[in-house]
């Protein structure tokens, strides 16, 4: 076999996710922490110098990507992690994007407050632009809140998709901890309760995007080709991180902590019933058929909530294994550079993703999955 074909043979091992995880056993519970942690950093890297963005460097894109590397440096205390949070946070101005009703616009705070958290020194971080926004979020008229602002996705309430969950909420919890201002979760839980009951499927123990693909009785529209309901990978990949987000700062004692423990377990149960064979979630998690292959940004979230459940007794020991064919999976569709790929790009319902489409979101989930990942016995 000449010089290129075998060339050619190890990419497409490597890069073609789905086709690699069926060489890994359905039982296996190896994990090889110091590759892990090899593998994160060669992802930080990768990612620092090609930084992406959508919207601004403080835009939700990299309020995701950053809380991964929060996470990332809560368990290696690697200080590769805290220089690329505390440089993000500098050239910043420790500034949240400008959209003061916008979850997505705060979610970059999480990583500022980690540091204010742990960095040790006064005067460093200005959490100034963080409180000015919550304030304003929470406490200042708008349109959306007040209910008079309609249309077809749903914007009768602040967070009227189920992506806020993980843009706003884990951040107010934080600044609640932070703080002492038991306020900031009151008031997070007011309005995590209108999303859940928006958009919460009871029966399917999963979260509809928007008002869009909420089930209305005959509307074909919000069905898949195979008759399931339209859910929608990182979406739920979304609310289920920011739930072991959530609890992992939440007070044993506050009052309303066992709603998040209930709906935690629920979703859960569901992720990993569904999880197919080679361990990575397909983009529409009820019609994996519909892009058969493995998604990373989306199964990244639902690693690092399983692993967290796991280790924080949520989630039965039994279930390790499932987590770590998952990890595996995810592991194999790093490229050798560091680069995170078989991300779906921007959107807002299942769609493909390929061997090089590749987010800072999607390595933000890698980074979140590894750091709970590395936790488990």
């Amino acid at each position: 076999m000449n010089k290129s074909l075998i060339t050619l043979l190890a990419v497409f091992t490597l890069f073609n996710c789905s086709v690699a995880q069926k060489n890994i056993e359905k039982d296996s519970v190896s994990i090889d922490k110091t590759q892990i942690k090899a593998s994160m950093i060669n992802a930080l890297e990768w990612q620092e110098a090609h930084p992406i963005i959508a919207i601004a460097p403080t835009d939700w894109t990299n309020g995701a990507y950053y809380t991964g590397v929060a996470r990332a440096h809560k368990t290696t205390k690697d200080m590769m992690y805290m220089a690329a949070l505390k440089n993000q946070g500098y050239w910043n101005n420790w500034n949240t994007f400008k959209r003061a009703h916008h979850a997505d616009d705060v979610a970059i705070s999480y990583s500022y407050l980690y540091v204010d958290m742990t960095d040790g020194r006064k005067n460093f971080v200005d959490l100034e632009p963080t409180k000015n926004f919550l304030d304003a979020h929470l406490f200042e008229d708008d349109n959306w809140k007040a209910g008079t602002d309609k249309s077809k996705y749903g914007r009768t309430i602040l967070w009227w998709w189920c992506d806020a969950l993980f843009m706003a909420p884990p951040v107010l919890n934080l600044y609640a901890k932070h703080t002492k201002e038991t306020k900031y979760l009151d008031e997070m839980h007011k309005y995590y309760m209108e999303t859940y009951n928006q958009l919460y499927d009871e029966e399917e123990q999963l979260f509809a995007r928007d008002m869009r693909f909420v089930w209305q009785g005959n509307d074909k529209d919000t069905k898949e080709p195979n008759g399931k309901k339209v859910f929608w990978s990182r979406g739920n990949g979304w609310v289920i991180a920011g739930l072991a987000l959530i609890l992992d700062d939440m007070p044993e004692d506050y009052k309303h902590r066992p709603f998040y423990e209930k709906l935690y377990k629920e979703m859960a149960e569901k992720i990993l019933e569904i999880q197919p064979e080679d361990g990575l979630w397909r983009t529409s998690l009820l019609s994996p058929e519909s892009y058969n292959h493995g998604e990373v940004s989306g199964s990244g979230f639902h690693t690092f909530a399983l692993a967290w459940g796991i280790n924080n007794g949520l989630v039965d020991k039994k279930h390790k294994p499932a987590v770590l064919k998952a990890w595996k999976a995810i592991a194999a569709c790093q490229h050798e550079d560091g680069r995170v790929g078989w991300v779906q790009n921007i959107g807002a319902f299942p769609e493909p993703a390929s061997v090089d489409s590749w987010q800072n979101f999607g390595t933000g989930a890698f980074l979140l999955a590894g750091s709970e990942v590395l936790k488990l016995e």
